[in-house]
């Protein structure tokens, strides 16, 4: 004798039931979290799409190999310099740069096309010997350091850097130069 619990009909309810859910949680929650897939719209408004921007791979290819760049600068009392590298948007840079005294610096970016002051933007003004990290470009142009010696000694200023730039410009005794970068292979 079969127990009205356990009959085929409620056995089949009971999957359809089970399978509707699972149809619904797909398509409310697991498509738009995932996959960034939102046919109902409910990924959105429930914010589950950056939650499939965040599974997103680490990894980020370039066209192109990574350069490496070592330079030293000698900076007399009251002297400066400017040294920046000309990034595309949304590359980086690694850096590290020490000094053997205390320089007034200034790490900003200059977008393209502007001129003077206008669009500059400063991340870090400060006093200091030495700073590192890791930059990454808001807008392409070019990204840098102002270093200057506002003491009585010679300062010497030296930066290593690896990342996504093309060419590095020197800004010195009110002119300029650009250095051309060699890939790493």
């Amino acid at each position: 004798m079969e127990s009205q619990a356990t009959s085929r009909p409620n056995i089949a309810i009971a999957a359809s039931v089970a399978a509707s859910g699972a149809l619904i949680a797909l398509f409310v929650a697991v498509l738009p979290a995932e996959f960034g897939i939102d046919p109902l719209g409910t990924g959105r408004a429930l914010g589950l799409l950056d939650l499939a921007d965040a599974s997103a791979s680490p990894f980020e290819k370039h066209e192109q190999a990574h350069k490496v760049d070592r330079t030293e600068f000698i900076l007399e009392p009251f002297q400066s310099v400017e040294y920046k590298y000309y990034l595309q948007e949304g590359n980086t840079m690694l850096f590290s740069w020490t000094a053997n005294g205390d320089l007034v610096f200034d790490m900003h970016a200059d977008p393209d096309g502007m001129v003077g002051e206008e669009g500059v933007e400063s991340y870090e003004q400060t006093t200091g010997s030495g700073s590192a990290g890791v930059y990454h470009a808001n807008f392409t142009g070019i990204h840098g350091w102002f270093w200057e010696n506002q003491s009585f000694d010679e300062v010497t200023v030296r930066l290593e850097s690896a990342g996504f730039y093309e060419r590095s410009v020197v800004f010195r005794d009110g002119g300029s130069f650009e250095r051309d970068l060699a890939p790493v292979f």
